[in-house]
């Protein structure tokens, strides 16, 4: 078979959702239901936090950011995967592949290293409390959530460059919901071990090391918190530090399944699956555990709903 490189490959099929008949549709109406409610959810939690000088505190402030990424985050996939339910011909060109590839792991890793000064910024409210003030300033929190930015959009670059050095053949059917680098290393017709192997090097660098420091800061954090004498101050601690771990624990559960791997792929179903939890499931409890476990956060939210129907009605 004669090989073609990538510039003769113009685009790449999707066949991440089969011939489902009926069920398309609803399947379609459930994940429109799912991307409003993230959307939504997230934006009013990022504005309340925005418009409320009471919620203008360090941990708030990754909120807040961490609500903004999921923002980002989603519009990457969830838009081109509900295009794809109602079209026939389920298409993307090669650039804009990579381009949805790169843009999904720079947020991707974006999160890894915001979830991880989430945890950092806990460790010391509780362990250090009386240092907090004077260590967790305006300025480390801007500076923090920089770096987090930053590193996250430098990290898939090699990968994203590797990628699209590579020749393709003339099957270009995509195995996944959206363009991502194990299906993508899969249509490649030469060998991808070297593609394989830094990917594994990057993203086991990315979600091990940040799962791990912030591992570490939630032991320490337990570790203190026990040693509190209050039933009362024991659970007002933990009530602060349970909404991030639970969403860390979902979070990495799913990545470090799908991206920390010497194989291409386990299962197409299994990484369909995955794909499903951390690209959807994931942005769209966000706001749910953070709001829900959160009164001050509850009540900010309906003074910006207030206020921003008040308006409506001027």
């Amino acid at each position: 078979m004669e090989q073609r490189n990538h510039s003769s490959l113009a685009e790449f099929v999707f066949l991440g959702f089969p011939k489902m008949g009926h069920v398309r549709g609803w399947l379609f109406a459930l994940l429109l239901l799912a991307y409003l409610f993230t959307f939504c959810g997230n934006l009013l939690t990022f504005l309340a936090i925005r418009l409320n000088a009471a919620l203008h505190t360090p941990m708030y402030h990754f909120v807040s950011i961490l609500s903004l990424l999921e923002l980002w985050y989603t519009a990457t996939t969830i838009p081109n995967m509900l295009a794809n339910l109602l079209r026939e011909k389920k298409t993307i060109s090669f650039a804009g592949c990579l381009l949805q590839t790169y843009f999904f792991h720079s947020l991707g890793a974006s999160e890894c290293y915001l979830l991880t000064a989430m945890a950092y910024d806990r460790y010391l409210a509780i362990c250090r409390p009386l240092h907090y003030p004077a260590v967790m300033t305006p300025t480390l929190c801007g500076k923090l959530a920089a770096g987090c930015w930053t590193c996250g959009f430098l990290c898939p670059i090699s990968e994203v460059i590797l990628v699209s050095q590579l020749p393709f053949c003339g099957y270009n059917e995509i195995q996944h919901i959206f363009c991502d680098f194990p299906p993508l290393l899969s249509l490649a017709c030469k060998d991808t071990s070297t593609n394989v192997l830094v990917d594994f090097a990057i993203n086991a660098f990315i979600i091990l090391i940040t799962f791990l420091f912030i591992m570490v800061s939630y032991g320490r954090i337990i570790s203190a918190v026990l040693k509190i004498k209050t039933a009362e101050g024991r659970k007002k601690a933990f009530s602060t530090c349970a909404s991030h771990l639970t969403v860390v624990l979902i979070f990495f559960g799913s990545i470090i399944f799908m991206y920390v791997r010497l194989k291409k792929s386990y299962s197409l179903t299994l990484d369909r699956t995955l794909a499903v939890v951390y690209s959807v499931l994931t942005p769209l409890v966000n706001p749910i555990i953070y709001s829900l476990r959160n009164k001050e956060l509850i009540k900010a939210i309906k003074r910006t709903i207030c206020r921003k129907s008040g308006r409506a009605h001027h």
